[in-house]
């Protein structure tokens, strides 16, 4: 197996890769991952992701391989943990490196602390209550740590979201967009690909504040923003 070495994270420690190599990464959430690729002179390939987990999609990066690959990037994204055994075999049967990290910059693989229990919690919480939007998915056996609490704002793509996100902040929610961008849309990496469930999230994601300070009552207040402006902002005339 060849090995990789990208300067900047320690996720790449001991890997190799030559001018003109491929790397597979992430299209959503994977920007900075590809960034890295292309400073080592090496070309960043963007896949599409699975829209329940948001994190790479094993099957398309088994679509994306060619002679000149010589690694995948797979990255745990928003706390939700990537689904590794089939890119472990994936890339064992191709003889590829498998590169992983934590785009989130959140608590390690085996890290679980009182700070990420206390996220789950308050994620249980708007689990149960939110209307109006798509909230997080977490995929059988995975643990979520909640890093950022990811919902989707459905109806009509980002006009929509953007919109939602303002009234939430003029409401005193702080609510952010964590992916603005699809690496293959991001300048530098422009291409002509269509990468549909990666494009459909970074024009309907948004994060809620979910941080283990959180109290109830901010908590509610969340809630109650959220359900208020879901009906007005997910009609279709509006």
């Amino acid at each position: 197996m060849r090995g990789m070495v990208v300067k900047g994270t320690t996720a790449w420690t001991g890997t190799r890769i030559e001018t003109g190599d491929e790397v597979v990464v992430p299209a959503f959430g994977g920007l900075e991952a590809a960034e890295q690729v292309r400073s080592s002179g090496a070309v960043a390939v963007p896949v599409d992701i699975d829209p329940r987990t948001f994190c790479i999609d094993p099957a398309a990066v088994a679509r994306a391989l060619t002679p000149r690959t010589v690694a995948v990037v797979a990255l745990d994204l928003f706390g939700h943990p990537v689904d590794v055994e089939p890119l472990r075999a994936l890339t064992r049967r191709h003889n590829l490196s498998l590169v992983r990290s934590d785009a989130s910059g959140g608590t390690p693989e085996g890290g679980l602390d009182l700070d990420a229990a206390a996220r789950r919690r308050n994620a249980a919480y708007l689990d149960s209550r939110l209307t109006g939007v798509v909230t997080p998915a977490v995929a059988p056996g995975a643990r979520h740590t909640y890093d950022s609490y990811v919902v989707r704002v459905p109806g009509n793509g980002r006009p929509d979201r953007d919109a939602f996100q303002r009234a939430l902040r003029s409401r005193g929610v702080a609510c952010r967009i964590p992916v603005r961008t699809p690496v293959h849309r991001a300048a530098g990496f422009l291409s002509d690909v269509r990468l549909a469930e990666a494009e459909r999230a970074a024009e309907e994601c948004l994060a809620l504040p979910v941080d283990p300070s959180m109290t109830r009552r901010r908590l509610q207040r969340v809630v109650s923003a959220c359900n208020a402006l879901g009906g007005l902002l997910l009609d279709p005339a509006c």
